[in-house]
């Protein structure tokens, strides 16, 4: 296995982290975002106001997402599994 095809495994491997965690944290900053602009608004510092609005939001993304996440996910897993012979010299059937 040469230098080039194990830097485009890992940057496949990145991809596919990023892909999969974007609407997590997306969603967590842009709840957040809202939070910080009403408590500025109403001047309230409560530090918990921001933790549980993120908690509920990034389970709701993760109820209507975690099929595709957990698909996307098995997928990926699925390719690198068959992958192994070909970076062990395996020739195929």
């Amino acid at each position: 296995m040469s230098i080039g095809e194990i830097v485009s495994l890992l940057r496949g491997g990145v991809l596919e982290v990023i892909v999969i965690a974007a609407p997590l944290l997306v969603t967590a900053l842009a709840v957040g975002l809202i939070v910080a602009i009403l408590q500025a608004a109403t001047s309230i510092q409560e530090q918990t106001l921001t933790f549980v609005p993120k908690v509920i939001a990034i389970l709701a993304v993760l109820v209507f997402l975690g099929g595709w996440m957990f698909t996307r996910l098995g997928e990926y897993t699925i390719q690198l599994f068959q992958m192994i012979p070909d970076m062990a010299g395996i020739p195929r059937r």
